[in-house]
């Protein structure tokens, strides 16, 4: 069996956008006919140029040869161009094409990629999801009075407890405040007591019911988050998300040794080297690789085994399209240490659209497929009928230093 072709394609996320503004999808077929799709999770080029850096890796590395090889596939990429150390941008799109290649490795096999992976430990999957506004609610984002679930306790109350009326038992936020481009800052007052204020509100309204996932950017000084960490604390959250900048783990470790509050990290990590020195310094013990950019499948299952080794769980991250979502869920159904699973509310709306069956999810849980490969089929009329083409990165922080 042999790769033979690529097709890449960016998507837009109509509104309300949950999940970024667009997904790269890309799709390996085969010599034999077998089709494989996989998903980046990159934000620092343009949605345009990261598709084609997706194909030129392709057209390097992968076509022409065998997909079953995936060790040969992660070395050429995590070295080429004479690199050999973790790139953000060369493993996102990598990760695109590894989970690709498993795709059509599981479908050759007629297994669900997890049987190839150790076999299933979990029979469903504990899930939360972010506070998101109603669709048409007047409370959104850009709401008229300003106010909206991320900045005003009481809608973020509600709000939650909609989510677990529905079956969540664990929800996010992330209301500390603007992120910038030259953070780590200290938190300023009037955003240590928003925090407290939302993570309190939530609480009374959902009492032991379900877990407060606190998240914010890497915004803060190893000072200023434990200002911060001291004001949430009473509310016990499960964790305090990515408290300074991810380029310094020894920082972070400083937190970790002074608060009571589990840290946990990783979306913007890369390949074990990044995630070992995380564990090597305590910085974290819940770990939260996106297996569309930190190295896919495989490199995240050595991952999270060096994790378990330290009895650090994990928790994948997803802020990106359904195809991610189902090789996370690939993943995680096949690990000891698996905490809970980032959900996009019930895995429904666009991202229900552009699977030909959309992921189960059932009274906060998800539900993994028996279907061969990583579960889901990309509709590719849905993907050809959403093309973007605007300028916009996927994610993108305050181009200037926060003003106090």
């Amino acid at each position: 069996m042999k790769i033979t072709d690529v097709k890449t394609w960016v998507v837009g996320n109509p509104p309300p956008g949950i999940g970024g503004k667009y997904f790269i999808f890309v799709r390996l077929t085969t010599d034999s006919g077998i089709r494989g799709y996989g998903e980046a999770y990159a934000a620092t080029f343009s949605a345009h140029v990261t598709a084609r850096m997706i194909e030129d890796l392709a057209e390097r590395y992968f076509i022409g040869h065998d997909p079953h090889d995936i060790e040969n596939f992660f070395r050429r990429c995590y070295s080429s161009g004479f690199t050999q150390r973790p790139d953000v941008s060369v493993m996102g799109c990598f990760s695109a094409l590894e989970i690709a290649c498993w795709d059509i490795i599981g479908k050759e096999a007629d297994k669900p990629v997890y049987m190839l992976l150790g076999g299933r430990v979990h029979e469903r999957l504990r899930s939360y999801t972010y506070l998101y506004p109603h669709e048409g609610s007047v409370h959104s984002e850009d709401a008229p009075d300003g106010r909206n679930v991320y900045n005003d306790p009481e809608l973020a109350a509600q709000c939650a407890a909609e989510y677990v009326a529905q079956g969540f038992n664990a929800v996010k936020l992330d209301p500390a405040g603007p992120y910038t481009a030259f953070d780590g800052h200290q938190p300023r007052l009037t955003d240590i007591e928003t925090s407290a204020s939302m993570v309190r509100a939530i609480r009374e309204a959902v009492g032991t019911r379900a877990d407060i996932l606190f998240g914010t950017h890497g915004q803060f000084t190893a000072s200023g988050a434990l200002r911060l960490a001291r004001a949430i604390e009473p509310y016990d959250p499960l964790w305090f998300e990515e408290p300074v900048p991810p380029d310094m783990p020894e920082v972070m470790a400083q937190v970790a040794r002074q608060t009571s509050i589990p840290i946990a990290t990783g979306e913007r990590l890369t390949t074990k080297a990044e995630f070992a020195r995380v564990i090597e310094t305590r910085a974290a013990t819940i770990l939260q690789p996106d297996l569309g950019r930190s190295g896919g499948i495989l490199e995240t299952k050595k991952i999270a085994a060096m994790a378990e080794a330290w009895h650090i769980q994990v928790a994948p991250h997803c802020y990106c399209g359904p195809i991610v979502g189902a090789a996370n869920i690939q993943l995680a159904v096949t690990l000891p240490n698996f905490l809970i699973l980032e959900s996009l509310k019930q895995w429904d709306g666009f991202h229900a659209k552009l699977l030909k069956k959309k992921i189960t999810w059932e009274d906060g849980w998800v539900i993994p497929s028996t279907e061969p490969g990583i579960g889901v089929e990309l509709d590719e009329a849905v993907a050809e009928a959403h093309p973007y083409d605007g300028p916009h990165l996927h994610l993108q922080m305050m181009q200037t230093p926060l003003m106090s």
